[in-house]
């Protein structure tokens, strides 16, 4: 502790403190603002971003912070950076991209919205911490292993791509097609059943073939399913659609991981 005060110190006496982006306004996040706010030699927080701008500015009007400056875009942001005035924003993404901090800090509490926020700060090369047991517990692990690698950056954020062009290639194709894709449903389920013993196969008899295997049928079983539940809620088949948002979340997450899986075992060069 001793050694990280003297470094904060020296950051201080340099000019160069670590300056930290908050997304999140809720109770954690509250705590986390009370304490970077503070007299604290070598730290900084430059931006809080929050969805609704109500619930930042009720949140600095409890722990009265007045002197801070409401930004909508990057130039504004980055100057506000600069004059080392604490900005507000209603843009997750825009405070986790734009260059000028170092640490991207995630206390939303949420798991799809968390992981595009922490997506854009990987991508800006930034410090992640998670105050968010939704997303540690479930993308964390992963994304902390892969960035672990010498390439692990571009690995994710190429995988993001995918998934995100994946996605929208199939489900704007079921738009335009207006093509029913009911049949596809046995073999759906019949598919991941398969593919699901066949992962358990992998890791209980150390087979990486077969772990490869079966990343490459969730890729395309994930595919199916983006396909099949945006047909089903075209066509009237799907009418829960709190379940229809669950069934695209597991797909877009499977996907997501299985790319992230193949495109590791394929750029490794040992």
């Amino acid at each position: 502790m001793i050694i990280v005060d003297e470094a904060l110190r020296l950051r201080e006496a340099e000019g160069n403190p670590v300056r930290v982006a908050l997304s999140g306004a809720g109770f954690a996040a509250q705590g986390l603002i009370l304490q970077l706010k503070r007299p604290t030699p070598g730290l900084r927080l430059s931006v809080v971003a929050n969805r609704t701008m109500a619930t930042i500015e009720q949140v600095l009007a409890n722990l009265e912070i007045t002197d801070y400056v409401v930004v909508e875009d990057e130039e504004a942001l980055r100057g506000a950076i600069a004059a080392d005035r604490l900005a507000v924003t209603t843009d997750p993404v825009l405070a986790a991209s734009t260059p000028g901090t170092d640490v991207l800090v995630d206390a939303t509490g949420e798991v799809e919205y968390a992981a595009r926020v922490v997506l854009a700060g990987i991508g800006a090369r930034k410090h992640i911490v998670l105050v968010n047991a939704e997303l540690d517990a479930t993308l964390g692990p992963i994304l902390n292993a892969y960035l672990g690698l010498p390439n692990g950056p571009q690995l994710v954020m190429t995988a993001l791509g995918t998934t995100g062009a994946v996605f929208v290639g199939l489900s704007g194709y079921a738009l335009v097609s207006r093509r029913d894709f009911s049949f596809m449903g046995a073999f759906l389920m019949v598919g991941v059943l398969v593919a699901f013993l066949a992962g358990l196969g992998a890791i209980f008899f150390g087979m990486p073939g077969l772990s490869l295997a079966v990343s490459a049928m969730f890729v395309l079983l994930m595919s199916g399913l983006i396909l099949y539940e945006t047909s089903s809620i075209i066509h009237g088949g799907e009418t829960n659609y709190i379940m229809a948002t669950v069934t695209l979340y597991v797909a877009i997450y499977n996907l997501f991981t299985s790319l992230l899986h193949l495109l590791g075992v394929f750029s490794n060069d040992d």
